[in-house]
């Protein structure tokens, strides 16, 4: 069976809402540098999915947060709080991947996932109106 683009972006987005689940099991079972992560690529995912509705191709995560940012933060399509959480999960994720002695909060971790909630629910509404309007 042919993919066709809006096929992956859909699948981008029911990716993003999965590593919720995974953000929230790691959350509860106190693994919190591991929610970090999966927070991050809950944020990931969903601008991935922005990324193929926009004929975007990316090679580095970097790149991505690049492209996002110019795109619809300096352009003013998007709030620039969401470029801050992106920002800073990006942070995170990389601390908590390649630093050591990193150890986050729950406090801090709850926030975090409240934010990256938000992000989701604020993109994935602006990507439907956008393919609605092509």
């Amino acid at each position: 069976m042919k993919q066709t683009k809006l096929d992956l972006i859909k699948y981008r987005i029911e990716r993003a809402k999965q590593t919720i689940d995974e953000a929230k099991l790691a959350f509860d079972n106190n693994k919190f540098n591991l929610a970090e992560n999966r927070i991050y690529y809950a944020i990931f995912y969903i601008v991935y999915a922005l990324a193929v509705l926009k004929d975007f191709s990316i090679s580095k995560h970097i790149t991505l947060k690049g492209w996002f940012n110019k795109e619809f933060i300096f352009r003013k399509k998007l709030d620039k709080e969401l470029y801050q959480i992106y920002n800073k999960a990006f942070g995170k994720r990389q601390e908590s991947d390649y630093d050591d002695f990193v150890e986050f909060s729950e406090d801090e971790v709850k926030k975090d996932f409240d934010k990256m909630k938000k992000f989701l629910k604020t993109l994935e509404e602006f990507i439907i109106k956008e393919i609605e309007n092509s």
